[in-house]
Order: structure tokens, then C-alpha cells, then sequence
């Protein structure tokens, strides 16, 4: 088994096409075969090397690591279609020479009439035919008056290719409603449709798994592989990713680019398990890794329905990957501006504390700066502080004084003195100790605090109300 990803590296790599390469990588990983990875890169004005590099570090990112490809080789290079082009020459050859492939010297603008006129009288726009039937003698004239041609696909007449979709079951099409497409462009250069299936047919991959807006391109690429009498893969087409409203995904549902996802803060893991369950179902509703992700994975279990696209579980699954995170990943993953301001010897503690109440580097910057530099209350805590009142913070600085930052003889002695309990005692520590409403377990806040700063967040809040 082989299957492929073949990105076009015009734009960062968004949900859509990544799941499309985890798709296909699970496959190939499930039956122990290859996950092969080409560049489309045909598109001369789009296609950019910054793109093309960001899209293969984003696939290692994700442990999404191809066995044949660029940067690895194989025995069907090169897998830059833009270095492809005498193969394409080759094949090209063969269908001209056999009669399957003729030049259309149509104009854009002749095209652009003859599909109005079409949708007009409510018939499907396709190809009529204009150069289809025009001798060597009409072509060797319209090429000395320079007129460059492209290449047009002879579609037979009157037949029908069918094929089994691994997604949408089977598939059957009626040529007279394909009308003969263009396989080479004017500059000699070979569109998606032909020098996709050439590839993948000479690079021996077996599935392709697809979104199912290439649907209607399978039986025109079925056509162009049976007439070189090249092997045909097994397609499966899957549904594209929706968002709430039932429209494709974009930025207005608050789609990003992996790349955004990764400067974010988003886990691979986390990233991966959901993406893994967008379109395909598992048994199995526990966090996974990429092994195990692999081995549970099932053409069978890939849904036909639109995956619509849920911000909130992709935090879910965010949040997931970090429980699975060691102390020492997660430290590593919150950065620099955190690790400057966590003292030395602390960042344990640190992640332990505010583990749960973190999901992003940022959130993790939050609490930093909350511990370990001077805080400052907002006005809206203040009110709540008033509550409290200027004895309790006296009294609760006092303890600390005699006791220390020890918690639970804090929590005893305000209990003893003041007779507070519950939300009227622990909320104010909350807020005077680190301003927020919610956050880390009040113990481990002492911990990190130390007596010192206790007594002097106790003093700040009492303070704050003079």
C-alpha cells in the first residue's frame, strides 16, 4: 500500500488539507505501508519556497513524517512536479501519437462565450468540440500564424466510467457530459488534472483519499490512466470541513493556519486527536497517540456526512495533550518570557500549581507575572475586597507572621478569629494573593509566594481600601 499528500505550496497549511495528509498518513501507517509526499508546485506565479518549506516543517511538527518524498528520495523521483516535466512529455507523446489528445486552439474569450451560452439555454457548460475534428492541414496553419495551442483530452463518446468510491460508494459518469478537457496548457506546462494522476500512476501509489470537491476530476483522471494504460488508485472522497453555519471553513469561523496554530501554543497532539475523529469515527473517545491513532484507523469508519468544525474541542483536545505532557514539556513549552521570570528552582512547582488553569504559553506569561512580579488590583476586585474588610487582611497578615505561609494554620487561625468560612475565606485570599477570581489551588500559591510576599499581598490588600 502507498498512499500520498500533495500539497501545492501556494498559501500555510490549514486545517482542510492537513487532515487530508493525516488521513492518508494513518492509512499508510495502519497497513504498514508508505506515506509518500509530492509537491504540486506547477503553479509558477503562486507557488513560493517559503511555503513549501513551512508546509514540510509543519507535517514534522506533527510527527507526520513521510517514507518517500523530498528530503528522502525514492525510486520515482523527483517529487517536485516542477521538476517532472519530461515525463509529462513522454505520456503526452503517446496520447497524440494513438489520437487520444489533440491541440485546441480555442481563445479564452471564444470559451468564455460558448459556457454563457450554454448555461443559458440551461445545458451543463463543457467543451463543445470546435477543434476537435480539424485535419493536420487547418493545424499546421493556424500554428504559422502563430497561434499556440493547448492540449485537449479526446473524451469517447457515449461510454461511462464507474469506479468504487472507499467513501461515497459507487460512482458513474456519463462521458457526453465531461466534454474533452485540456491536459497541457499553452506554455507546455501540465494542469492538476493530467500530471496528478501521471504522478500518482508512475509513483505507485495505491489510495488516495481526497476531498470531495475532486469528485468530478476522478473519472477524467480514470480516462487519461486508462488510455496510457497506467494503474489506477482507489479513490475515496471525503466531505470538507464546515463551519457552525454549514459553509466551507475560513477565517470567519475561526480557522487558522497550522502555523498560527502552532505560534499559538497548540499541541501536535492535541491538533492531531482532533483532527483524527473530524470525519472518522473511533470507539475509542480517549486521548491517543499517533501509534495508536493509526492502528484504530478505518476506511470503513470514514464518515459521508459534512465535519463541521468545533473551536471547542480542539481545546478540548488541547487541554487533553497537556495532562499527557511531562512537567519538564510543559516548562519547555511555556517559553522564555516565562522561564526569565519563574526563579530558580521553582518551575516545577510552578507547572505543578498551574497546570490546570493553563492552556496556552500566555496563560502560563499570566500567572508568572501574577507570582513573580508586583501586582496590581483591578477595579472591579476591589468592591469584593471592601467585603472582606481591612481586618481580615490584617488578621490573615498576622498568622502569617507567627505561622508562616503555611496554608491550612492560615485558613485555622482567620476560622478562629473571625469566624469566616467557605466563599467569605477563601475568596478574599484568592483575590488579595493574586487578584483573580480563579485560579491555582490557594496552597500552592502560598507555596510560591513565600512568607515574605504573603504578608506583603496581606499589607497590599489592606492597602487598597484605605
Amino acid at each position: 500500500m502507498k498512499t500520498r499528500f500533495c500539497p501545492s505550496p501556494t498559501g500555510n497549511m490549514h486545517l482542510g488539507n492537513l487532515r487530508t495528509a493525516l488521513f492518508n498518513a494513518l492509512l499508510a501507517k495502519a497497513e504498514q505501508g508508505i506515506f509518500l509526499l509530492r509537491i504540486e508546485d506547477t503553479d509558477k506565479e503562486r507557488s513560493e519556497e517559503q511555503y513549501n518549506q513551512q508546509l514540510m516543517e509543519d507535517l514534522q511538527w506533527l510527527g507526520l513524517y513521510w517514507q518517500e518524498g523530498p528530503g528522502i528520495g525514492g525510486a520515482a523521483e523527483p517529487y517536485y512536479q516542477s521538476q517532472r516535466q519530461a515525463i509529462y512529455d513522454e505520456y503526452y507523446a503517446k496520447l497524440e501519437a494513438e489520437g487520444l489528445a489533440y491541440p485546441c486552439f480555442c481563445s479564452e474569450q471564444q470559451l468564455a462565450i460558448a459556457r454563457k451560452v450554454q448555461l443559458a439555454s440551461s445545458q451543463p457548460p463543457r467543451y463543445s468540440g470546435t477543434c476537435r475534428y480539424l485535419t493536420a492541414e487547418q493545424i499546421a496553419e493556424k500554428q504559422a500564424q502563430g497561434l499556440k495551442p493547448t492540449l485537449r483530452f479526446r473524451v469517447p463518446d457515449n461510454q461511462f466510467v464507474e469506479f468504487e468510491d472507499l467513501v461515497k460508494g459507487k460512482q458513474r459518469f456519463n462521458t457526453n457530459d465531461l466534454g474533452d478537457f485540456i491536459i497541457r496548457r499553452t506554455d507546455g506546462t501540465a494542469p492538476f488534472m493530467y500530471c496528478n494522476a501521471v504522478d500518482d500512476a508512475t509513483m505507485g501509489v495505491t489510495y488516495v483519499i481526497r476531498g470531495e470537491d475532486h469528485l468530478t476530476n476522478t473519472p477524467r483522471q480514470i480516462m487519461i490512466l486508462q488510455a496510457l494504460k497506467l494503474p489506477v488508485a482507489v479513490y475515496g472522497h471525503i466531505p470538507m470541513i464546515v463551519g457552525p453555519d454549514g459553509s466551507p471553513l475560513s477565517k470567519r469561523h475561526g480557522s487558522r493556519s497550522i502555523k498560527q496554530l502552532r505560534e499559538a501554543g497548540f499541541l501536535p497532539e492535541g491538533i492531531l486527536n482532533y483532527l483524527a475523529r473530524l470525519g472518522h469515527y473511533y470507539e475509542n473517545p480517549q486521548y491517543m497517540n499517533l501509534d495508536t491513532l493509526a492502528v484504530a484507523f478505518s476506511i470503513e469508519k470514514l464518515g459521508s456526512s459534512a465535519a463541521r468544525y468545533d473551536e471547542q474541542q480542539l481545546l478540548y483536545w488541547q487541554k487533553e495533550a497537556l495532562l499527557h505532557c511531562s512537567v519538564e514539556k510543559i516548562w519547555e513549552l511555556m517559553g522564555p518570557d516565562v522561564h526569565k521570570l519563574v526563579p530558580a528552582g521553582e518551575h516545577l512547582a510552578f507547572v505543578n500549581a498551574v497546570r490546570p488553569n493553563v492552556t496556552f504559553p500566555s496563560e502560563a506569561l499570566h500567572w508568572a507575572k501574577i507570582l513573580f512580579t508586583e501586582l496590581t488590583y483591578n477595579e472591579t476586585i476591589k468592591p469584593l475586597l471592601l467585603e472582606a474588610g481591612k481586618s481580615f487582611f490584617a488578621a490573615a497578615e498576622q498568622i502569617v507572621e507567627q505561622q508562616g505561609a503555611d496554608f491550612n494554620l492560615l485558613c485555622e487561625g482567620l476560622k478562629t478569629q473571625l469566624g469566616v468560612k467557605g466563599k467569605t475565606l477563601f475568596q478574599p485570599l484568592r483575590l488579595a494573593l493574586t487578584g483573580e477570581l480563579h485560579g491555582p489551588e490557594l496552597k500552592q500559591i502560598l507555596d510560591l509566594l513565600g512568607a515574605e510576599k504573603t504578608k506583603l499581598r496581606f499589607k497590599q490588600a489592606s492597602i487598597a481600601l484605605s
